[in-house]
């Protein structure tokens, strides 16, 4: 093993880790995966029997190796940790394991990927903790935000990364994360089929959708700018207070004073009938700040466009609730609906501009990202380009299914940067030691 290195994946899914080692001349010699169908798959496409619970599998029974990958989950760790150690504060959570198998196995290096808001996690105690215990371990550690569309990939998807070296290997002397790739002007259009077989098409309702808010977008003037706003459509004539606290804490006769949904007014005997005449958003719970600034917003936009949206409301206030509401995430680009990504979420409508994609979650199939302009869902397959493994020849059968688990992969484009960075600190090294002569050793590179 002169130049190559050995690997283990945990919390495995779809391998991402794994492409990306290998790719780099690594050697896989241990992975785990709790779901047993994405450990068929990962069979399938790696060769690599991965077992199920890691907690079931003791630290000695893993083999040595080089580098620990692992993207896991993070629940909350015990605060208690900041006054009985670090041991205390990630005990009883998967995190703990790795702990155990690195005490166990010393490997040089670990690289752990999770979700970007990870450096706030429990108000920062879950990513101290983890960095604590890396320290007491004997690592040298480094973490950064990285997202794929830095890398060429039509994708914003930003990811917490955190590396590690021993520190009695070098640490991380010489370590640079990697830096911004040049590329040019990026489009979904280079992940996406013409039209492909089986892709699931939007219904009529779907498209009805659509085509109103085109028409949303055709009405408002064209000198007027789009709101940066989310649009809640509903708040168009509402009157309804923001700043008295819940609704559903008022007295009966002072809510009937006052319009709901669409400017209607609000009527009942009971307050219950009385709340249904208000958004469902606006029933129950207190009003913060950025709420009341939304809805103030909304009814001020429509109370200056009514003249060019009265006929425009009718229609949309008959579609479900999350329908009658829009994002714009496009100012400055053409209002053609039909040459953006979109996307139904609880939230709204969300349009994006067509230069990426939206970030791929762990999501329910309804939320995949929609070509508007050929009717239809994104494809698992174009989603497997987007989290850069189009190489993988098996992905769960389901649609549901595949998006659940290219959802929570790590991106392979992403991850083979910054192993690369990593890796190759040790044959820096060698280099450095050896002196002239080591001209020839093989760093691993990019292809």
């Amino acid at each position: 093993m002169k130049n190559g290195f050995t690997f283990i994946d945990l919390f495995a899914g779809l391998g991402g880790f794994h492409l990306a080692a290998k790719k780099l001349g690594g050697s896989c010699v241990f992975a785990s995966e709790l779901r047993p169908e994405l450990r068929d798959i990962y069979f399938k496409n790696h060769a690599t029997i991965a077992h199920g619970d890691i907690n079931s599998v003791s630290a000695e029974a893993i083999p040595a190796h080089d580098l620990l990958c692992a993207g896991f989950p993070c629940q909350p760790f015990s605060k208690a940790g900041s006054q009985l150690g670090w041991r205390d504060a990630v005990r009883g959570t998967l995190f703990f394991k790795i702990v155990e198998i690195l005490e166990h196995r010393r490997p040089e290096f670990v690289v752990l990927e999770n979700v970007a808001n990870f450096f706030k996690h429990d108000e920062g105690n879950t990513f101290a903790a983890v960095v604590t215990a890396l320290d007491a371990l004997g690592y040298d550690t480094s973490a950064s935000k990285l997202s794929p569309h830095n890398f060429g990939v039509p994708q914003m998807r930003e990811r917490m990364y955190l590396v590690g070296r021993l520190r009695s290997s070098g640490g991380l002397n010489g370590f640079q994360w990697p830096a911004n790739q040049p590329h040019t002007l990026l489009s979904i259009r280079s992940v996406l089929d013409q039209n492909p077989s089986g892709a699931r098409l939007l219904s009529q309702k779907h498209r009805d959708v659509i085509r109103v808010w085109q028409d949303f977008l055709e009405l408002v003037p064209a000198e007027a700018k789009l709101p940066h706003f989310p649009i809640w459509s509903c708040e168009a004539g509402a009157s309804y207070p923001v700043d008295q606290g819940p609704l559903d804490s008022m007295r009966l006769c002072d809510l009937l004073k006052f319009r709901g949904s669409y400017g209607q007014k609000i009527v009942g005997s009971r307050k219950t009938a009385a709340l249904d005449c208000v958004p469902i958003y606006a029933r129950s719970g207190d009003f913060p700040k950025w709420k009341q600034d939304f809805i103030l917003q909304n009814r001020e936009f429509f109370k200056e466009h009514r003249k060019y949206l009265g006929p425009w409301l009718k229609v949309v206030r008959e579609f479900d609730h999350s329908f009658q509401k829009f994002e714009w995430n496009c100012q400055g680009e053409i209002r053609d609906l039909y040459q953006h990504i979109l996307q139904f979420r609880a939230s709204g409508i969300r349009v994006k501009r067509a230069s990426m994609a939206p970030a791929l979650v762990a999501m329910t199939t309804s939320q995949v990202p929609i070509v508007p302009w050929e009717h239809r869902y994104m494809t698992p397959r174009e989603c497997a380009r987007l989290q850069s493994m189009e190489e993988l020849a098996f992905l769960p059968e389901t649609v549901n299914g595949a998006v659940k688990a290219l959802g929570n992969a790590v991106n392979v484009e992403v991850v083979t940067h910054v192993l690369q960075a990593l890796i190759s600190l040790r044959y820096q090294q060698k280099t450095a030691s050896a002196g002239p002569r080591s001209r020839s050793v093989a760093i691993p590179v990019l292809s």
